[in-house]
């Protein structure tokens, strides 16, 4: 009996996040997103992000150094090596600027590996991957509706530059909670 319920509850988490990855988008959620991406793209050019950015890419923790994503996935929330991340003062300053559509938000240095953030996040580092390589040209990405590892949530994620001057050094990952929108 123990076995059939921890299969059945598998694989409705299967058909919810399924249907997370295929739901498409209504065209009223399609304009809050666009909304919401020109209202958090001014955090690409504030100048505590920026600032942080920079003295990441010129000098990064010891923990960001001999991080791989394997180490990353055994860490729990609450090993020193994700406190870095999560308890540093940007990611208070992002805090403060949080809002109840956020599920989650990242923001990685120039070479893809995690500056700050609310919580720890699936992968340390996204170089490779659109949300992070697409705003490293200075443009913003938008992905598709996902059932996020990390949030639990429905999200779309966004992503946009952190721009010095007009040099892109890094990006900013947000999660934007479907429910919400």
């Amino acid at each position: 009996m123990r076995r059939l319920l921890v299969a059945l509850i598998i694989i409705s988490s299967l058909l919810v996040a399924l249907g997370a990855q295929t739901q498409s988008l209504t065209g009223e959620q399609k304009a809050k997103i666009e909304s919401y991406l020109k209202d958090f793209g001014a955090l690409g050019s504030d100048p505590v992000v920026v600032k942080a950015v920079r003295d990441f890419n010129a000098a990064p923790p010891v923990e960001a150094k001999g991080m791989t994503e394997a180490k990353w996935a055994s860490l729990s929330v609450l090993s020193p090596e994700v406190k870095v991340f999560a308890k540093n003062a940007l990611a208070d300053y992002l805090k403060t600027k949080r809002t109840p559509v956020m599920a989650e938000l990242f923001v990685s240095g120039a070479n893809g590996s995690k500056v700050a953030f609310f919580a720890k996040t699936t992968n340390f580092n996204h170089a490779g991957k659109p949300k992070h390589d697409v705003p490293m040209s200075g443009k913003t990405w938008t992905g598709p509706p996902q059932l996020d590892e990390s949030s639990g949530k429905v999200s779309v994620q966004v992503s946009f530059p952190v721009l010095d001057g007009a040099k892109p050094i890094g990006s900013i990952v947000i999660g934007l909670d479907l429910s919400k929108l």
